[in-house]
Parts: C-alpha cells; sequence; structure tokens
C-alpha cells in the first residue's frame, strides 16, 4: 500500500517537472531579442596624464635683513595685491644708520658747494673741487644704501597672489634670507604632465606644435574643471629613466577653484577615424576579458572575444574580434546560452546610441 502511495506522488512530480520544462521552452521559444550592428564613425577619445598643478608665479618670501619681527600685516591664506606691506623687520638700527647717511651727505654738500665758491674765484684748485664733489658723491651713494637697508626692513608683495602659511611668527628673531611664507598667484595655473615616447611621436605627428589642441582636466574628485587648458610648451628634453617628456598645459582659474601643488588628470583628445562603436552593455567578462554575443543568419547565438581600443560613455570603441556587418546581442545576455537558437528583433545603431546618449545626459 505504501509503495502504490509513493509511485502516485513520483508520477505527480514528474508530470509537473514535464509542464514546467515545456512551459520554460515555450516562453525562451516565444521570447524576442534585441539585437544590433557595430557603427563606424569619426570620434574622438580622451586619454588620461596624471598631472602636477602649479602656480603660474609660485616664490618664497624671505627676510633680506637681520632683525626682530615687529609687525605681519596679512594673514595665511589671504589674497594681498602688489605692493600691499605684508611684514616689517624692527627698523631701529637702519633708520639711525639712514639719519647718519643723511647728515653726512649734507656736510659733503654744503663742503662742496663751499669749494665750488672758493674755486670760481680761482682761490682754490679744479683738484680740491673734484675732490669736494667726490666726497658728495660718495655721502650720497651711502645714503642710497642706508635707505635701501631700511627698505629690506618692509617686505611687499611683488605681485597680486595669495599667502601660504607662516613659518615665523610675531617676534621671531630672523636671519637674513629666512623663509617668511610663500606668495602663489593663482589667476592661471600651469598643468605638468608626462607622456611615453611613442604617444609623443603620435601626437606630433597629428599636430602642429605652433596650434596645440586643447584638453580637460580632471580633478581629485573626479570632476572636470570648468574651463579647458591649451598646451602651450613641450620640454626639450626626455627623461632617460622614464622615457617620458614633460608638457604644460594653460588652464585659466579666475574662481581661484585650483591650487598650488593639487593634483588631477589631463584628458588629452585622441581623434579616432572610422572607429567601430559598440554599447557597453553588449559586453561581458570573463576572466578580465571582454566578450560578446554575436548572432548569426539561422539566430544562433554564439559568444566571441573582442579586445577594447578605448572606453567612452557607455561605449567601446572596438580594436579587434568584430565587424560592422555582423549583430550582436544588447539585451538579454544572461538569458541566452552559446549556440541557442532565439527570436530577435533588429534595432538600429543610431537608435541605440541616441538612447545612451539621453542616458548619458541624464
Amino acid at each position: 500500500m505504501k509503495s502504490r502511495i509513493l509511485m502516485v506522488i513520483g508520477l505527480f512530480v514528474l508530470l509537473g517537472h514535464a509542464s514546467c520544462d515545456s512551459k520554460h521552452e515555450e516562453i525562451e521559444e516565444d521570447a524576442t531579442f534585441l539585437v544590433t550592428s557595430p557603427i563606424r564613425k569619426d570620434t574622438v577619445i580622451y586619454k588620461d596624464y596624471v598631472s602636477q598643478i602649479h602656480s603660474i608665479q609660485h616664490i618664497e618670501l624671505r627676510a633680506l635683513e637681520k632683525g626682530y619681527l615687529q609687525n605681519i600685516y596679512v594673514d595665511e591664506g589671504q589674497f594681498v595685491k602688489k605692493g600691499q606691506l605684508m611684514f616689517r623687520i624692527m627698523p631701529l638700527i637702519y633708520q639711525a644708520e639712514m639719519q647718519k647717511a643723511k647728515a653726512e651727505a649734507s656736510f659733503a654738500e654744503i663742503e662742496f658747494q663751499n669749494t665750488k665758491s672758493l674755486a670760481d674765484s680761482n682761490i682754490v684748485s679744479q683738484n680740491e673741487l673734484a675732490l669736494a664733489q667726490a666726497k658728495l658723491a660718495k655721502a650720497q651713494a651711502e645714503l642710497n644704501l642706508a635707505e635701501a637697508h631700511l627698505g629690506f626692513t618692509e617686505i611687499r608683495a611683488p605681485f597680486d597672489g595669495i599667502m601660504g602659511r607662516f613659518h615665523v611668527r610675531l617676534g621671531s628673531l630672523l636671519d637674513e634670507g629666512e623663509l617668511l611664507t610663500t606668495l602663489s598667484d593663482n589667476s592661471k595655473m600651469w598643468v605638468y604632465f608626462n607622456v611615453p615616447e611613442t604617444e609623443y611621436l603620435d601626437f606630433i605627428s597629428s599636430n602642429s606644435l605652433d596650434d596645440l589642441p586643447e584638453v580637460l582636466l580632471k580633478m581629485a574628485n573626479t570632476k572636470k574643471f570648468d574651463s579647458p587648458g591649451v598646451i602651450e610648451a613641450i620640454e626639450s628634453d626626455f627623461n632617460n629613466e622614464t622615457g617620458n617628456i614633460a608638457f604644460r598645459a594653460t588652464f585659466p582659474n579666475g574662481k581661484s577653484i585650483l591650487r598650488h601643488g593639487e593634483t588631477g588628470n589631463i584628458m588629452m583628445p585622441v581623434p579616432l577615424e572610422n572607429a567601430l562603436i559598440i554599447p557597453q552593455k553588449a559586453t561581458f567578462e570573463i576572466l578580465d576579458k571582454k566578450f560578446v554575443f554575436v548572432v548569426d543568419p539561422d539566430g544562433v547565438v554564439h559568444s566571441r572575444e573582442i579586445s577594447i581600443l578605448a572606453e567612452m560613455p557607455h561605449l567601446y570603441v572596438v580594436q579587434d574580434g568584430l565587424s560592422a556587418e555582423e549583430k550582436i546581442l544588447i539585451e538579454g545576455l544572461r538569458k541566452v546560452e552559446n549556440n541557442q537558437k532565439i527570436h530577435v528583433d533588429f534595432v538600429g545603431q543610431d537608435q541605440v546610441l541616441s538612447e545612451l546618449n539621453r542616458l548619458h545626459a541624464e
């Protein structure tokens, strides 16, 4: 009795399983998958290069005279104008020296005038007049030197810029040449990046040195800087250790977003003629290799490895493994198997690109 019950249950299970399989086969047979063909067109891709960002002017401000730091008139990170007073070193000694030099210059002036009057009356010789004139010139030179030394006690901004970190504090005893701070002119930024020799040769062969292309800057937060830059200089020598040569691009920095010492990535435009382009969603990966499902004229899918030349938003530029005449699966890649026959519906690549561009814009 018990064995009969088990047989009946097994029969129902087999019937149910067969029913599910038949329904699954019907669904697969009735399903229609979208396919498209690669498109060939001229396009531009961007190649990334690690870069270093520098101010067009970045200098160290140092003490020109020895003494105590008497006044600080600015703050770290402050924007200063050319000629603005920033630091003053205690000037008492230099003021005294200037007053002494001024007195000596006045004495020499009086002595020269008296000697000149006597010389005009032929009382003294012309040699004595020349000697008095030389003493006056020497006194005037010493006065100018004293004034220069006194002027060195005031540190003024040589150009418009942003103050850096202070390396001294109020009351510090400074030696001649001691570092006070830095000053950066960030109105424009110089961005340096290294290009390998082979890529340099490709670049030079397709661009004129008198009209170099614009480049983009991807900042450290992966966002693009709002203004393009222009390549203005290429270094004269290759680095023998790395095989690279340095390029310099200049970017306007009106909003002062970029600062000296930042890093980023230069995006260099590389034009491609007659490139073979497919949607990224038409590919899948196996062990870091890219594959697509190619659908033959009989509707049978075949997996095929492809090599990628470049990547763009939602798109790949194919280097090898595919032709423009073939059809590739763009939806349902996980629902099909290799050598499986399917029903397909062809979608033009222009329509696919239009939808992808809309997604990228969103």
